[in-house]
């Protein structure tokens, strides 16, 4: 006899139900930080955003996201979200928009 039958034996009233977990909404603990940087990329502008602590396809997610609505390139990667030219400021409300803290760094 299992831990089945000694439950309907308890409760025979009892209908089973299928059970599944909610899934968990991921929650940046930390804020993003938004920086500007030229130095090591011959000189051209780019606007970095670090901290990231979720799995790489969200990271990717809101890099396309970023990227398509600026309507300007970059990369992402290990953490990382690169993107072309001084965006802060645009990259900023777009991170607001979708729900993340963000700080600005430098400048």
């Amino acid at each position: 006899m299992d831990l089945r039958d000694q439950l309907k034996n308890l409760f025979p009233d009892h209908e089973e139900q299928d059970f599944e977990m909610p899934e968990e909404q991921f929650k940046q603990k930390e804020p993003l930080v938004c920086k500007f940087e030229k130095k090591g990329r011959n000189g051209k502008p780019v606007t970095i955003v670090e901290g990231w602590e979720g799995t790489e396809e969200e990271l990717k997610k809101i890099s396309k996201k970023i990227k398509t609505t600026l309507g300007i390139g970059g990369s992402e990667k290990d953490g990382t979200i690169i993107i072309q030219g001084d965006n802060r400021d645009k990259i900023m409300a777009i991170l607001k928009d979708l729900g993340y803290k963000t700080k600005r760094v430098g400048g």
